[in-house]
């Protein structure tokens, strides 16, 4: 068929959902008779009938049933990519809604949407802090940030940053007063500081490998907060050891204020990726952030 013709479908899936010739020619702004006859002429072309008619009612036949339920999904996405073009004669605007842990938002995410908002004013960047799995859709965020290994496997994932690692920490204060951690298991001697997740309101399980054995360790302590930085703040003043992004401590490592334990326990892990509903986001605004946070080695 002729991309001409591609009108004549575009008529008869008017007709074929409305199941009217009335409303489907009201819909198209044509008239009834000429929507008839486009239908016909369609129907002769393709030598199949279409749509079943009585006085009282139409309805698609078998043939008419698998030629919407096929063509009309990829009319729409014609249509959707032609829209999608328009757009982009628009300047980028309007605001995006990203969820994020503490340290993503700290790293990531401020660093580099900055310049991006410095260029394109009309843009508008919400950020909303929280440790828990929230669902996006539901939450009417645009994106989310997760780790690598927590996106779920309908969304689109994007890198944003690479590997990370975690980091056991204590105040030279706190290491006069108790001996250094060899292994995991001696966490149960010692004051630890914990982050408290608001999914299942639950303790944040610091997690360990060694040699490809992993290690689970449920700790305790005086101290809890939700937020990383209260965490760090607490170590640096001895109230206990801490698990954190080893990233997120560098510049009091590097000044002693605190020192790392347990490194040869501590490995590598995915680091942050940007998510969102496959096919959802589509406009000028929202590609120029993906592409502006992508991570390049």
């Amino acid at each position: 068929m002729a991309a001409g013709n591609f009108s004549d479908l575009v008529a008869f899936i008017a007709v074929a959902r409305e199941r009217n010739f009335t409303r489907a020619a009201a819909q198209l702004g044509i008239s009834q008779s000429a929507l008839s006859h486009t239908i016909r002429s369609l129907e002769a072309r393709l030598g199949v009938r279409l749509l079943a008619r009585t006085t009282r009612s139409v309805s698609p036949t078998e043939e008419g049933i698998r030629l919407l339920e096929n063509v009309a999904p990829r009319l729409e996405e014609i249509d959707n990519e032609l829209a999608a073009l328009c757009e982009l004669r628009n300047k980028p605007s309007g605001l995006i809604r990203i969820t994020t842990a503490e340290h993503a938002a700290n790293t990531v995410l401020w660093p580099r949407l900055q310049g991006l908002l410095q260029d394109y004013p009309e843009i508008r960047v919400e950020i909303n802090v929280n440790y828990g799995m929230t669902d996006i859709v539901a939450q009417r965020f645009h994106a989310g940030v997760r780790l690598g290994d927590q996106v779920e496997k309908d969304m689109v994932a994007v890198r944003i940053g690479p590997d990370l690692r975690v980091a056991v920490v204590g105040s030279p204060d706190y290491f006069a007063r108790h001996p250094r951690p060899q292994s995991p298991q001696d966490l149960s001697k010692h004051k630890c500081i914990n982050l408290r997740l608001p999914t299942h309101d639950s303790y944040m399980v610091w997690e360990f490998e060694k040699e490809g054995s992993p290690l689970k360790a449920h700790v305790e302590g005086q101290w809890t907060f939700n937020i990383g930085s209260h965490i760090l703040r607490a170590a640096v003043a001895g109230c206990g050891l801490a698990y954190l992004p080893a990233d997120m401590a560098k510049e009091e490592l590097a000044s002693g204020k605190i020192i790392s334990v347990l490194e040869d326990w501590c490995q590598p892990y995915p680091g942050y990726h940007l998510y969102y509903p496959t096919s959802r986001q589509s406009s000028p605004a929202f590609r120029l952030l993906v592409e502006c946070l992508r991570y390049r080695v």
